[in-house]
């Protein structure tokens, strides 16, 4: 069973997936090592084959619980938990890894305006979302641990940085 740990580049994927105890499957890593159709000119990134992915992931199933870890891992499971983290905090984190300006504002506004979890509640029959925001890794991992237990669920919808990234609230 896989289940994606997904979310904006910079909301803690990797930490908390670190922290799990489950085997963690690097979907970056996989594009890393070959899993590509190359370079992206416009964007200045790896071109994620995702048939190859498919693919591997599937070879890679089994009976035990596996993270897929990665901001697209939610294109190859059935159920996700997604990461958010408040626009404000997310910036310096991202300028903190080397980001660009015009790829911190993407990243920005995908997760201002909810475009993994959108995703993620469009290609997954289960969603969580859980708000990272001024929680600790340890804390965040205890969360999908509950989560994967069955013991909580935290269904989309509960987050909205509308407010925080352009002052907007919508009723």
């Amino acid at each position: 069973m896989q289940i994606a740990l997904t979310g904006t580049p910079g909301t803690g994927k990797t930490t908390v997936a670190g922290l799990l105890p489950y085997r963690v499957i690097d979907i970056n890593a996989l594009v890393r090592g070959g899993m590509n159709l190359g370079r992206d000119p416009e964007r200045g990134c790896l071109d994620a084959d995702m048939d190859a992915l498919e693919q591997r992931l599937k070879e890679l199933d089994s009976d035990e619980i596996s993270i897929l870890e990665g901001h697209f891992s939610h294109h190859f499971a059935d159920w996700s938990v997604v990461l958010r983290l408040a626009p404000s905090d997310l910036r310096p984190r991202l300028e903190a890894r080397g980001y660009s300006p015009e790829k911190i504002r993407e990243n920005l506004e995908a997760e201002a305006l909810d475009v993994i979890l959108v995703e993620s509640v469009e290609f997954c029959r289960r969603v969580d979302e859980i708000d990272t925001t001024g929680k600790t890794a340890p804390q965040v991992a205890e969360l999908v641990a509950r989560i994967i237990k069955d013991e909580l669920e935290l269904p989309p919808g509960q987050v909205d940085w509308l407010i925080d990234f352009f002052g907007w609230k919508i009723d």
